[in-house]
């Protein structure tokens, strides 16, 4: 499945739009990563856990859309949108989006 932000795919034609596809995944951030983080803000220095669990989450939200996208028929996702959010201030929610829209290609 080929995922692109572009709106085309170079040297392929798009031939069918399927529709939009999303992806979404919502994680909780527990309390110990929260306090390692903050110390990190006061030191300096990249927050491992906060990194690891976004990744985590892009990588179920971008499965998500390709699963989306297969049950069309897709052979690529294009225009692909990806958004994070923080869900309130002080419940340690982590929201990852993704969106595009689903095309067979010729």
């Amino acid at each position: 499945m080929i995922i692109t932000t572009t709106d085309q795919v170079e040297g392929r034609r798009v031939v069918e739009y399927l529709g939009v596809v999303t992806g979404e995944a919502i994680i909780g951030v527990n309390v110990f990563r929260d306090f390692f983080a903050g110390i990190r803000d006061i030191v300096g220095g990249r927050s491992g856990g906060y990194q690891n669990a976004l990744k985590d989450a892009r990588e179920h939200a971008m499965a998500d859309l390709q699963d989306a996208a297969r049950r069309l028929g897709a052979d690529a996702v294009v225009a692909v949108d990806l958004d994070y959010e923080v869900l309130g201030k002080e419940n340690g929610m982590l929201m990852v989006s993704i969106n595009g829209t689903a095309v067979r290609l010729g």
